[in-house]
């Protein structure tokens, strides 16, 4: 005879030590039959939206949260009736598991945690030798898979407070200092959200208000008003938050400078024509974007300084020796940074096929949390919605961005006489701590000149 238990699924940790996800939509029901790994949710962190596989095959008994519900990593969001040993022994409200029961295998690295079976657990091994990785006083060493839930909730003297990479880059990004913040997590743990009231009482300020409801309209989120109302009022949380605060924070945080220059850029785009009509780029999307961030790339090379970083923590400045390249995309959930992975080393064919695949993951609302981390300098292609030019605002932890205006024929001088030309308004604005006006002014003169004249990328590189 073959038993049957009940198992509970927890949302999961999606990465980077994030505390929350809110449930998007269920994509299976109460009594429905599902396979090991099919998709059974959608949940949105504070960066992305991303489909959650089932850990287990067998029959849905519970879905415990609701569509729009906020959950915190580690509660159980679905529950499962499986088979089980046949020496299984059913409690009350579900059914005991056998002491022997194994790990359900899962592709996705987070299926049912391992039983019990009776054996001692064995304890980590200590390193003498190893330094640590942080100065922090510790009475005894701990397992590694209880560091997040079983710390105690008062830290020991000499220890920073518990909170999560993401939480202690948002705190020193408005500039909390978190030895000032109690935590309302598990244990104690500090939360996005300890730091945003600690801020401001548990509200974003005004401007991110603002900005979070004038884009939410744009992308068509705001929902139609009912007959007789005045108003309506749409939550600010997901990636619109998480944008809304990153954004406040680096306008009040880097000092920016932007720099505007407009190019002729007919060169660039008969050049551009000219590859798309070439075999070797057959099937490929060639846009203007594409040229533009290979000059820019090109350009880094000349000026690295524009591919760094401000650590206040250590008050150092970083500077990068590859080039993750973001670039800025509007999707229905709100803006999003997603950036190609050593874009540096990439051919023109290369670049062009990863912004293809950037983008249309990101509208698709697919983008990953490792897709939207550790960006070193974006480009923002204003360009598409007919603008010419603008102040973009630095994604965090970088220190540059490039905004590419509308391709318009313009009259133009051109070899001492006005012709009807293509033109191009290039806007930069990057982090005066680290980019002098000269190195910033060099970088844009350098992306100028190559749409201006394509072949100085032999000159440049």
């Amino acid at each position: 005879m073959i038993a049957t238990m009940i198992k509970e699924f927890r949302l999961p940790d999606l990465g980077e030590g994030l505390t929350e996800s809110e449930i998007v939509s269920w994509k299976v029901n109460v009594g429905d039959t599902v396979s090991l790994n099919q998709i059974i949710a959608e949940v949105e962190t504070a960066k992305a939206v991303v489909e959650l596989p089932s850990p287990f095959a067998g029959v849905v008994t519970a879905l415990h949260e609701q569509p729009g519900t906020v959950v915190e990593v580690g509660k159980p969001i679905v529950s499962f009736e499986v088979e089980g040993d046949a020496g299984a022994q059913t409690a009350a409200g579900g059914a005991a598991e056998s002491p022997a029961a194994k790990r359900e295998p899962n592709l996705v690295g987070y299926g049912a945690v391992v039983e019990a079976t009776g054996r001692p657990a064995r304890r980590p091994r200590a390193f003498a030798a190893a330094p640590p990785v942080e100065r922090v006083e510790t009475k005894q060493a701990e397992p590694l898979v209880e560091l997040v839930e079983t710390a105690p909730a008062e830290p020991l003297t000499g220890e920073r407070p518990r909170s999560t990479p993401p939480v202690r880059k948002l705190a020193k990004d408005l500039g909390v200092d978190l030895e000032l913040v109690t935590g309302s997590g598990p244990g104690g743990l500090i939360t996005r959200d300890d730091v945003r009231n600690f801020v401001g009482g548990g509200e974003l300020p005004a401007a991110a208000q603002e900005l979070a409801g004038e884009a939410g309209q744009a992308q068509g989120q705001v929902p139609s008003a009912r007959p007789g109302e005045r108003e309506v009022r749409t939550p600010i949380k997901g990636v619109r938050k998480f944008t809304a605060a990153a954004m406040v924070s680096s306008a009040f945080t880097a000092p920016h400078v932007t720099e505007f220059l407009t190019v002729d850029v007919t060169p660039a785009m008969e050049l551009l024509a000219r590859l798309k009509a070439s075999k070797a780029f057959a099937g490929l999307k060639l846009t203007p974007l594409t040229l533009v961030a290979k000059a820019a790339l090109i350009a880094l090379r000349r000026n690295p300084t524009l591919n760094s970083k401000w650590d206040e923590a250590n008050q150092e400045i970083v500077q990068f020796n590859y080039v993750n390249l973001g670039i800025a995309a509007a999707t229905p959930r709100g803006l999003t940074v997603p950036n190609i992975k050593d874009a540096d080393r990439m051919t023109l064919a290369e670049l062009s096929t990863a912004l293809t695949g950037l983008t249309e993951t990101a509208r698709a609302g697919k983008t990953s949390p490792a897709e939207l981390s550790g960006g070193t300098i974006s480009i923002t292609n204003i360009g598409v919605f007919g603008i010419d030019a603008g102040t973009p605002i630095l994604n965090p932890g970088e220190a540059a961005i490039l905004a590419m205006g509308a391709v318009r024929k313009m009259p133009w001088e051109y070899q001492d006489q006005v012709a009807l030309r293509q033109v191009m308004t290039l806007s930069l604005s990057f982090d005066h701590r680290l980019v002098d006006g000269e190195q910033g002014s060099r970088f844009l003169a350098d992306i100028g000149a190559l749409l201006a004249d394509p072949g100085m990328a032999l000159a440049m590189v």
